[in-house]
């Protein structure tokens, strides 16, 4: 396990940003925190880091927002998963089908019955100085790729 201090937003979206060239179709990324925690923060700094130049919010209420090349440098869905109440719902989303050929960066996670082998799992908590830390459980898959610089 990996722990790492985030001292504000900003310092959010820049590892987001760090993480987005290590980015891959395939890969998930599971987003765990209580609401404020900077999930959609860190989503920003991926996105952004892979090109995107728009706003980026959280999907709650599509659930799903996708974000496509040439906007971003890969297929990219953006999942919030905070409104789902019944797992049943997430088979509708297709998010096993969207896998094979986007990356996935999943908040709520915690929602689904189970996650992805491979799953980048990064839990994020308010410290008492207003800042985040943030856990990252690193897959084997993640291993040669981790930390990011």
């Amino acid at each position: 396990m990996t722990e790492i201090h985030l001292a504000d937003p900003a310092a959010t979206e820049s590892f987001g940003r760090s993480l987005a060239p290590l980015l891959r179709p395939g890969d998930s990324i599971a987003l765990f925190g209580t609401l404020g925690a900077g999930k959609t923060s860190l989503c920003r700094g991926i996105l952004h880091g892979l090109g995107f130049a728009g706003e980026v919010a959280s999907p709650t209420f599509p659930i799903v927002q996708t974000y496509q090349p040439p906007d971003v440098g890969l297929p990219v869905w953006h999942v919030d998963l905070y409104r789902i109440e019944d797992p049943h719902e997430l088979e509708e989303l297709g998010l096993d089908e969207a896998l094979a050929n986007s990356a996935l960066l999943v908040e709520w996670p915690e929602r689904m019955p189970s996650l992805w082998p491979g799953t980048l799992r990064l839990s994020l908590f308010h410290d008492a100085a207003g800042g985040r830390n943030l856990t990252a459980i690193v897959p084997p898959a993640w291993g040669d790729r981790w930390p990011p610089r």
